[in-house]
């Protein structure tokens, strides 16, 4: 698959491909007789698998360092694992502000429905 295609495909720029490549995110992407990228399926689950933790909001330093732990071996598999359990905290921890912020918001719309519907009651003629 062409990077066009893959970018499409996986909502990430052509250019963030590149980078990505780049930076050693993306290894071995494989490429035609004239040197074109030609994504592959293994190509296109480790886009699939940055995109992801890239939206988790895992930093490019720690990718970049599982994928070296990742070409390093199997020995790694206990620091790789730990990598993925500190984000998986971190987006818990996440979620448990965004959840906080969510009552504090709904709390103020509904105070401010109160006060809309007093106004309302305030403006209306007594019988």
């Amino acid at each position: 698959m062409k990077i066009a295609e893959v970018s499409k495909r996986y909502g990430v720029s052509t250019d963030t491909l590149r980078y990505y490549e780049r930076i050693g995110l993306l290894r071995h992407v494989p490429r035609n007789k004239s040197g074109i990228r030609d994504y592959d399926a293994a190509s296109c689950n480790a886009v699939e698998f940055v995109k992801c933790m890239r939206d988790a909001g895992m930093s490019i330093e720690s990718l970049v360092e599982y994928m070296e732990l990742i070409e390093q071996g199997d020995e790694t598999t206990a620091a790789r694992k730990e990598l993925l359990s500190q984000q998986s905290e971190a987006i818990r921890a996440r979620i448990a502000d965004l959840e906080r912020a969510l009552e504090r918001l709904e709390y103020k719309i509904e105070n401010y429905d109160e006060i809309m519907a007093d106004s309302e009651r305030a403006l209306r003629p007594e019988d």
